[in-house]
Parts: structure tokens; C-alpha cells; sequence
């Protein structure tokens, strides 16, 4: 199987940032790590061999980033605006920065973004926040209601928070382009974050945007899970 390593000093971050490279072609796969993960996470958890056959065939190109997390969402030590601005750094070196090398690799137009748990927040919020550029965005028991992160709420993290800034989405271009992506909530039934799922989806849908909520029995937080969802939902839900 085709693996890249990349790293280089993030001028949007002020730092070193890693990722890996998965596959030789087929629809970039921008993949985001879980909580306290890194960039060879998915690797390391058997996800990379999960979508092997997937990556042989040239169906798909898994581009594993790293994140910020312990300076933005974990830094309890700094003020809300000071981990909302990290945030928004991340963001830029996404757009900026990981956005070019993709399109520079790899032709394909078709962008998808996932993560498991926490990364699946990331990824959905990502998508929410810049409509048009995900194709295909695939949350793996996700939260979508990220208050409880913060002691005090600002209108940083309301634009942050999916739960709260959609209903409020009256953007026609961006409610356009966000009908146009293929949007899939994956869940357990007895996840504690599933109501947020729920909430979100039900949301988007009063938005006339559709998505695909698929809530599967039991607890299903854990990545024997989420290699049989990544497999079912990486080409579109069912």
C-alpha cells in the first residue's frame, strides 16, 4: 500500500504539524484523530487496514492530520477566546495549508472528511463551518453540542457549535451547498452523545438539509465499531 509521510512548519499554527498519506488515488478521505489521538492513530487502530481493499482499487486516499486539541477544545488552562482563536488556526492550516498538498496529490475533486469520536465532531463541524468544500462528511459517534467545554459561552463558541448556530443558518448559498453534501451521523443507541445526533439531524432537516442519521444498537464506541461503519458508510449511506 502506497504511504507518505509529511511534515513542515504550519505558518497558520506556528509549528510542526504531521500527517500521513494513504493510497495512491480515488476521493481524498480527510481523516481527523479522536480526542487524544495523533495523525497515526487510524493506522495504529486498524482502520488503515479496514479500507485496505478500498485503497489497493484506488477508490479512495486516507490523509490522516493531526490536531490542536490539547490547545483549543482541552486547554482548560486558557480562556474560551484564546482556544476559540486556536480553533480557528487549525481551520486556516486545514484550508491553507493541507487543502493545497491534497489537491496537489491527488485530481480528485471529491473531498470527504470523518473521524471517530471526537474527530467526528471535528470533521462535522468543519463541514458545517465551510459549506462546499466536503463532498461527503461520515461522524462516527460524534458530539455536536460542545458547550460543556467551556465555563462561559461567547459568540466564538456559538459558531462553533452545530446545535446552536444551525437553526440560525439562513445563508441560501451555504444551506445550497450544504444540501449538496452527503451527510452521514453514525451512532450507538446506548452512546451517551446519541441525542445530540438526533438533535442535529433533526435540525438540518427543518433546514431542508438532507442527511442520512444511522443510530445502531447498543453502545458501539469503540473501533471494532467504527471499522464495520467506516467499510459500510465510506461510499455513501445505505
Amino acid at each position: 500500500m502506497h504511504r507518505q509521510y509529511h511534515a513542515w512548519h504550519s505558518p497558520a499554527l506556528n509549528r510542526t504539524m504531521e500527517l500521513l498519506v494513504f493510497g495512491h488515488a480515488g476521493a481524498p478521505v480527510l481523516v481527523f484523530p479522536t480526542s487524544h489521538g495523533r495523525f497515526y492513530e487510524y493506522e495504529d487502530r486498524g482502520m488503515v487496514a479496514a479500507l485496505g481493499h478500498h485503497l489497493e482499487q484506488g477508490w479512495i486516499q486516507l490523509v490522516c492530520v493531526d490536531s490542536v486539541y490539547s490547545e483549543s477544545w482541552y486547554n482548560y488552562n486558557a480562556d474560551t477566546d484564546a482556544r476559540i482563536w486556536r480553533e480557528e488556526q487549525y481551520e486556516h492550516y486545514l484550508i491553507t495549508e493541507v487543502l493545497p498538498l491534497i489537491r496537489h496529490l491527488n485530481p480528485n475533486p471529491f473531498l470527504i472528511a470523518t473521524g471517530c469520536s471526537f474527530g467526528a465532531s471535528e470533521a462535522v463541524i468543519f463541514t458545517l463551518r465551510h459549506p462546499g468544500l466536503i463532498r461527503r462528511v461520515i461522524g462516527l459517534s460524534g458530539l455536536y453540542d460542545l458547550k460543556r467545554f467551556f465555563t462561559n459561552y461567547t459568540q466564538g463558541v456559538y459558531f462553533h457549535n452545530p446545535v446552536d448556530f444551525i437553526p440560525n443558518l439562513n445563508d441560501q448559498w451555504a444551506i445550497d451547498r450544504l444540501r449538496e453534501t452527503d451527510i452521514i451521523l453514525v451512532t450507538g443507541r446506548d452512546d451517551p452523545s446519541a441525542w445530540s445526533n438526533e438533535l442535529l439531524s433533526s435540525q438540518l432537516w427543518a433546514k431542508g438539509i438532507g442527511n442520512a442519521l444511522r443510530i445502531w444498537d447498543g453502545w458501539c464506541h469503540d473501533w471494532p465499531y467504527w471499522q464495520h461503519m467506516i467499510l459500510k458508510y465510506i461510499g455513501g449511506h445505505d
